[in-house]
């Protein structure tokens, strides 16, 4: 694995570069450019750079009407700010209308850290999940990150992408080929499936090594694409292993285990496990206490899948 980057850092650069490439991509931020890395492309481009100050839903409306003007905008503030204080606006504005607005929401989860419970967005998946037609996607790394972004300009209607505080490790090559709503198999493996989305990629990884020791073969596939969820990949893995853990660093209720419980239930029902926040807020602290604390870790996703095999 190579150097670690903060998925926010390469959403930041991606904008810049792609700005260059796309002249209709504006961006949006509400007073928090520094934070989010949209500063970065308000450098290269100051024309087509808007900051709305401390006003979400403002932002967003502003950024539907630009898109209906042939703009492709990028609205970008903290995930908490983006699918919860502009909750009415991105439903209304821009879901409703299925305009082409991005909406870039980093920040996301219990790694924002020491910023705490308010800032810590465990909802957003769920939030986004219930708007029709919106787009909902998260990166493992900055090379998905920056790929993620491209995608997302050349999708045609709302998107939704949630980027981190906490550096990651770098878990692609510059080879990498992203597909919008397709999942990747990372590794493979018989005896279960671990399906996890963002930071929770890396832990999955490790969870195979674990349990690897233990004999256990598990299959880890990294979602990138919360909605639409690849059913096609789930459904073989729960046709295959006939056992699934799925870990995200989001609320278990309304997120990727709940996307994943969705998709095998009806089809190919199978025992399924889910990693994540256990329906409690975040609080303050260093990241890695806190991932420890909320149980976002290979062991525990080693030992649900232990426990889901015995589910068979």
């Amino acid at each position: 694995m190579a150097d670690k980057i903060a998925t926010r850092e390469a959403y930041g650069a991606a904008l810049a570069e792609f700005g260059a490439k796309y002249d209709k991509l504006v961006v949006l931020d509400a007073d928090l450019a520094a934070a989010t890395k949209t500063g970065v492309f308000k450098k290269a481009f100051p024309d087509r750079f808007f900051d709305c100050g401390i006003a979400e839903g403002n932002m967003m409306v502003v950024a539907a009407g630009l898109s209906t003007a042939g703009f492709i905008p990028f609205a970008s503030t903290f995930a908490m700010f983006a699918a919860g204080r502009a909750f009415e606006q991105v439903r209304n504005a821009i879901g409703y209308p299925h305009l082409n607005v991005k909406i870039g929401a980093t920040h996301g989860g219990i790694s924002v850290g020491e910023d705490g419970a308010t800032h810590q967005c465990l909802e957003d998946f769920g939030t986004m999940r219930t708007i029709p037609g919106m787009v909902v996607m998260q990166p493992a790394d900055a090379v998905e990150a920056r790929a993620m972004v491209e995608a997302a300009i050349k999708h045609d209607g709302p998107c939704y992408m949630r980027f981190g505080r906490y550096a990651v490790p770098t878990l692609f090559g510059d080879d990498y080929k992203f597909e919008l709503g397709k999942g990747i198999v990372m590794a493979d493996g018989s005896d279960v499936t671990l399906v996890a989305t963002g930071l929770m990629v890396e832990q999955a990884l490790a969870a195979r090594e674990l349990l690897a020791a233990d004999g256990i073969k598990a299959r880890v596939i990294n979602i990138h694409t919360i909605k639409p969820l690849d059913a096609d990949l789930i459904l073989k893995a729960a046709a295959d292993t006939g056992a699934i853990v799925t870990a995200e660093e989001h609320n278990i209720i309304g997120g990727l285990g709940s996307a994943v419980c969705e998709c095998v239930a009806g089809a190919k029902p199978v025992p399924v496990l889910r990693v994540g926040v256990e329906d409690q807020f975040g609080r303050s602290g260093k990241v890695p206490p806190l991932l420890e604390m909320y149980g976002l870790t290979a062991a525990n996703i080693a030992a649900k899948a232990k426990e889901a095999i015995k589910l068979k």
